[in-house]
């Protein structure tokens, strides 16, 4: 089984991994270009995650669910980008959840309101130097469902 773990946004965080192979994760800068349009965030994001599961193969997407927004553009590019990666789920037949903030930073802290430095330092502690706050949240999403996978 191979596992996408994504944290949408501007700056989206993933990582992937699974049974058969190494932990990969970084980040995309899903900012359009000065001469594109907006909705190249969205072929962007795409782009990324079909180019992964030509190359590895998806079977399963988790992202993190976000519930509170920092602003309404945030709020309307997190429902964008959500709605491209369920429909691409969806057309794949590829099983997909949403997993809720507090449950991904408990997990990784041990507390359910941690903030983004203590979930660096968790995910960097696991050995997984990371860019930034997006792709810790993406590595701590993917091993608490990696552990789930295992029990």
């Amino acid at each position: 089984m191979t596992i996408l773990a994504l944290d949408l946004g501007t700056k989206t965080g993933f990582a992937i991994g699974g049974d058969e192979m190494p932990v990969v994760s970084g980040v995309w800068n899903l900012k359009a270009g000065r001469h594109e349009s907006q909705s190249m965030r969205l072929i962007t994001l795409i782009k990324q995650i079909n180019d992964l599961h030509d190359a590895v193969g998806i079977s399963r997407v988790y992202y993190e669910e976000v519930r509170r927004h920092m602003s309404t553009d945030a709020a309307h590019w997190y429902g964008a980008f959500w709605g491209q990666v369920t429909k691409w789920c969806e057309e794949r037949d590829i099983p997909y959840e949403g997993v809720p903030v507090g449950t991904i930073k408990k997990f990784a802290t041990g507390k359910g309101n941690a903030n983004k430095e203590a979930m660096i330092a968790a995910v960097e502690g696991w050995g997984f130097p990371v860019e930034d706050d997006n792709e810790a949240d993406a590595l701590a999403l993917l091993h608490l469902k990696l552990d789930d996978a295992k029990k």
